[in-house]
């Protein structure tokens, strides 16, 4: 019974979310499997991997192949570096603890690298954030000035009509009082 590792679709209709299993290679995409080994969910930035590393290299031993895409998150999480090491034991290339030491410096590297990323990523979200509040708050100015201008320009008016009657009537005033005047010569 030929055993392949891949991936088996679920989630909903454009939010996509992995099942990685064991299953024979004559069954459906998303049919029978014969053992869970993880999820992948490609909808978040870093996508999330949760892969148990030792069950995948169980059955790597056992002569299971993976698909193009389970090979590349079983390299990425470190589950055929893992299988490698083991066969340099079975040789006696190396030791257990030789073996054990050199996946765990590649993981602690690998983490690193990951937390990089998340770093650069959340940094990038922040300056985005902050570039945005720096525009809008540029427009809010822009508004309360335009805002001040139309309302001074409203109270300029408004005296601007009050100022010229006040000037008319001491006008008339003045012709009243020399009409009077003139009158009384």
């Amino acid at each position: 019974m030929p055993v392949k590792i891949r991936l088996q679709r679920h989630g909903k209709k454009g939010k996509p979310f992995y099942w990685i299993v064991a299953a024979d290679a004559r069954s459906k995409r998303d049919g029978r499997f014969l053992e869970k080994l993880g999820t992948y969910n490609p909808n978040v930035n870093p996508a999330s991997i949760d892969l148990d590393v030792d069950g995948a290299v169980k059955w790597l031993q056992n002569g299971a192949q993976p698909t193009d895409t389970a090979r590349a998150i079983l390299s990425y999480k470190g589950a055929l570096l893992k299988n490698h090491l083991a066969g340099g034991v079975k040789k006696g290339a190396l030791t257990e603890e030789q073996a054990e030491e050199k996946f765990q410096a590649w993981l602690s590297e690998k983490e690193g690298a990951v937390d990089a990323k998340k770093d650069a990523l959340a940094k990038a979200e922040a300056d985005a954030k902050a570039k945005a509040l720096a525009a809008e708050k540029e427009v809010n100015a822009k508004r309360e000035a335009e805002a001040a201008e139309a309302e001074a320009a409203v109270k300029a008016e408004e005296a601007a009509a009050e100022a010229p009657e006040a000037p008319e009537a001491e006008a008339a005033t003045e012709e009243v009082t020399e009409e009077a005047s003139n009158e009384q010569e």
